[in-house]
């Protein structure tokens, strides 16, 4: 899942991150045939699928057993086909004949290899938790047994198996994100240190393979891989990247034809809206707040796991004026912690979202709010409370929404003070997780299309529960759905569901809003597929005419 980075901005926070714009239409002296250019928010980290926090760009020149297509759903890649036993446990992939952008046959042993060094301590890969599930993938990655354990083998150059402890519902999934991808353990001898570095050290999988990267440049390109297993439906040359930091220079490329696709700020969305090229994509990402339930200050950690206190802070937050006026961007109310249009209900269709709310905890409602505050305060026999609010200003709208709860918590609940603490997100991230906050501007976004992408966040003893919240109930569904009900999907959905009102009953967990990001889209861009989870963007079908 999106590792919680901060509950996260990784995968989310790559989830976020990316951006796109495409050279210039209906300017002739800037458009080039069959070449689209993008933008993005950052300079691309890594072109390492073992160290990569997430794979909304670089999942257009890797790709693993399968790619993900329309509404998260896997499509055909490097395996030709895949079956799972009756028990759900193993999972066997034969490979079709497919090369590396180097001209080397891509083959089972390359997964293997792929796997063990993503588990290997050594690498320190940000992702290792994915592999949770697959045999003796916890005790590789925890150091306490040798990445030859792992639970994946190459029978012969053709077929790769992998075994799990327990069913994975989502495995099929999963298996479409470019971290279970192959690498070529040749390329990485030959390269050593150097390996993945530059665009040069590195050899490609997918659609396309990376040209002008060095490590630090605003500038790249993806040229299209004719080494590539499915080349023939590849109908974009070259694809080209630069940094934009700002929505109005974006704005301005986009107006002189330099950009086919910008994304817009909330003050540029109020003024664009009716624009004809005005389109919006939305992000299983949820932005909310994280309640330190271990809090180091003692009145503060006895308020904060008063449910009532919670339930206080929650009910004062107006999701409607923050979305539609603190932001204006087009984002949309949670109705939990777990994003919308995430997953649907394997026997009626139905939203995970919708199934999880539960009533008077995410809506506006500052009577109620300020009668539970009043109940909590007498409960833990206090008359004022001072809270203050973490918060990275790496990310675009902290500013806004922090200011906007100490503005609505002081107006709505009697005796509340509220500081405010925005810092750099690696500074932020690393008080959080050394449980130096009250409450933490956080946020999360799904790393495959399953609630399970988010369910890990609360877990007792998870990495990512900065805040320290447990409950045994909660835990013991969750690893119900993950175990003895993994092959049953009405079973599991409904212990899932069970799971998530708990934490949205307690409030353990206050969501703010879920994101979704508008942008001005020339006509001429056809055939992108946009998915909120996972790899987010494809190019494989993409075109410009």
């Amino acid at each position: 899942m999106s590792k919680l980075k901060v509950v996260l901005a990784g995968i989310v926070t790559v989830s976020v991150g990316l951006l796109l714009a495409a050279c210039g239409n209906n300017n002739a002296s800037t458009a080039e045939k069959n070449t689209l250019n993008l933008s993005t928010t950052a300079p691309l980290d890594t072109i390492d699928i073992s160290k990569s926090t997430g794979f909304g760009q670089t999942g257009n020149v890797f790709e693993s057993f399968y790619r993900l297509g329309k509404n998260g759903k896997p499509t055909a890649g490097l395996a030709k086909s895949g079956s799972v036993s009756k028990d759900g446990k193993t999972w066997t992939f034969k490979l079709r004949d497919a090369k590396w952008s180097n001209g080397d046959p891509i083959t089972a042993q390359d997964f293997v290899y792929s796997w063990r060094r993503s588990l290997n301590p050594k690498t320190a890969s940000p992702y290792s938790y994915l592999f949770s599930g697959v045999k003796n993938a916890d005790a590789v990655a925890k150091g306490k047994m040798k990445p030859s354990a792992v639970g994946i083998s190459a029978p012969n150059k053709q077929t790769v198996v992998v075994k799990l402890n327990r069913p994975i519902a989502y495995f099929k999934v999963l298996m479409a994100y470019p971290l279970f991808g192959p690498q070529n353990e040749k390329v990485v001898n030959k390269y050593g240190k150097k390996y993945a570095t530059k665009a040069q050290y590195q050899v490609y999988s997918g659609p396309f393979k990376i040209k002008g990267w060095n490590g630090t440049n605003d500038t790249w390109s993806f040229v299209k891989n004719n080494d590539y297993w499915d080349k023939k439906v590849v109908k974009l040359d070259k694809i080209n990247y630069q940094v934009v930091k700002s929505n109005n220079t974006g704005y301005q490329m986009y107006q002189q034809g330099k950009l086919d696709l910008t994304p817009l700020s909330s003050e540029q969305v109020k003024n664009l809206k009716s624009n004809k090229d005005f389109t919006q994509y939305p992000y299983s990402l949820v932005r909310f707040l994280l309640y330190n339930f271990k809090d180091k200050i003692a009145v503060n950690r006895k308020a904060l796991n008063n449910k009532n206190i919670r339930l206080a802070l929650s009910l004062s937050i107006d999701r409607d004026i923050v979305t539609k006026k603190v932001l204006g961007n087009g984002s949309t109310l949670p109705t939990g912690f777990v994003a919308t249009d995430l997953a649907k209900n394997p026997t009626n269709g139905q939203d995970f979202a919708k199934e999880q709310a539960v009533k008077n905890t995410v809506d506006y409602n500052p009577a109620l709010a300020k009668k539970y505050w009043k109940q909590g305060l007498k409960e833990i026999g206090e008359s004022s409370l001072t809270f203050n609010i973490l918060a990275s200003n790496d990310e675009s709208d902290s500013d806004q929404l922090t200011q906007y709860l100490q503005s609505q918590w002081t107006k709505e609940l009697r005796g509340i003070k509220v500081n405010i603490t925005n810092v750099p997100e690696k500074s932020s991230d690393s008080r959080a997780q050394e449980g130096n906050f009250d409450i933490y501007l956080s946020h999360w976004g799904g790393d495959f299309n399953d609630p399970m992408t988010f369910m890990q966040i609360p877990m007792t003893g998870t990495s990512y529960n900065y805040g320290k919240w447990s409950d045994a109930n909660y835990d013991n569904l969750v690893r119900k759905a993950g175990n003895q009900d993994a092959n049953d999907p009405a079973t599991r959905w409904n212990d899932l569901v069970s799971a998530a009102k708990i934490v949205n009953k307690n409030q353990a967990i206050t969501p703010i809003y879920q994101q979704t990001t508008a942008y001005l889209q020339k006509p001429r861009v056809h055939g992108l597929i946009h998915n909120t989870a996972g790899t987010q963007w494809s190019y494989k079908y993409a075109y410009v005419k």
